[in-house]
């Protein structure tokens, strides 16, 4: 019935199972390392194209814009393995009647517990004590004196998933005051997501330590540039597991070697990996990961079961659970019954 492509992989291998049970569906992996040509000639006749979610790993021609549209004229929907579609061209796809969905809260435990572990390692100044005993260090415990994060204020932006499980973590196993900035929700939403609704200088110059989950847009790209930084609380943290680009790296650099802020937990980039000379690799404040903040056996396990659900329901006629251009519905509900009918 529909022809459902994959690049390289779903995000765990349970996909596959679920999607066999249903076999009037055909499923085809291409390999992002495989002839443009050859995979084009896959994707031509594709009604869904399941995508990593992480812009490094997705060569720019399978990355979704207007030329990739013109290419499979057949496509009904796109899924990323993810939360993130920024190798989507939202607008690119509206414009075309194709569907774009994602697995967003699939991984909010995952993120939401490596930004507390990235929290509490910078609050007990752990990633400076590791290195220097490294180094030989042979000096006073109290070099390394830390805080702890009971009863201190945590700045969440972006009270999604992700967020709003951080949110309930830090406010009832640490009793801290958890402030907001998120424009889609009222106060009254918030306050039931354990947070309190601010401004964005509100949470900057509120916070002792702020964590970014919000999602890479025109919006957000750039957002924690060298003036937002500047309005940081002196000595807090930032954690950042969104997405690169919404933190500016050289901005971020020297308020840290400057000791405008006292640490930063970073899991995402502009380039990913970082390479090894990359200066903010070079600070004992900072702790890093490469993007593996969602990256665990549960959440990639239930991302993947999403996916295929969420494929298999489409071709069912059902509403898609977690569309994200939700603009193109009704254009692409005509489509899609066109294709069901036909």
């Amino acid at each position: 019935m529909a022809r459902i492509v994959y690049l390289d992989a779903f995000p765990a291998e349970n996909a596959l199972p679920i999607l066999a049970e249903r076999p009037e569906h055909e499923v085809i992996r291409i390999d992002r390392h495989a002839p443009f040509a050859e995979s084009f000639a896959t994707l031509g006749g594709a009604h869904a194209f399941q995508c990593v979610p992480a812009r490094d790993e997705v060569p720019e021609p399978l990355r979704v814009d207007a030329a990739f549209l013109t290419r499979a004229p057949e496509l009904l929907v796109v899924s990323s393995g993810g939360s993130g579609v920024d190798t989507f061209d939202l607008d690119a796809c509206t414009a075309a009647g194709v569907l774009v969905v994602n697995q967003a809260g699939g991984n909010a435990e995952a993120v939401a517990e490596h930004a507390l572990g990235m929290m509490l390692l910078l609050m007990k100044r752990v990633p400076e004590a590791d290195r220097a005993l490294r180094r030989g260090w042979n000096g006073a415990r109290t070099d390394f004196r830390g805080a702890d994060l009971l009863g201190k204020t945590v700045g969440i932006i972006g009270l999604g998933h992700i967020g709003r499980r951080l949110a309930s973590i830090c406010r009832h196993a640490f009793d801290c005051e958890v402030l907001a900035y998120d424009p889609y929700l009222d106060a009254e939403e918030m306050g039931r997501r354990d947070a309190r609704k601010v401004s964005f200088e509100e949470v900057l110059s509120g916070a002792d330590v702020v964590s970014i989950h919000c999602p890479l847009s025109a919006e957000t790209r750039r957002m924690f540039d060298a003036e937002a930084i500047g309005m940081m609380r002196p000595g807090a943290r930032l954690i950042a597991t969104a997405r690169g680009f919404i933190h500016d790296e050289d901005a971020l650099y020297q308020a840290l070697r400057s000791g405008h802020l006292a640490g930063a937990g970073l899991d995402v980039w502009d380039a990913e990996p970082p390479t090894a000379d990359h200066p903010l690799l070079s600070l004992d404040n900072v702790i890093t990961s490469p993007h593996t903040a969602g990256v665990t056996r549960d959440s990639r396990e239930r991302m993947a079961r999403y996916a295929a659900t969420q494929l298999i329901d489409i071709f069912d006629g059902k509403d898609p659970v977690r569309p994200v251009n939700t603009d193109v519905l009704p254009v692409w509900q005509k489509r899609v019954q066109g294709f069901l009918k036909g």
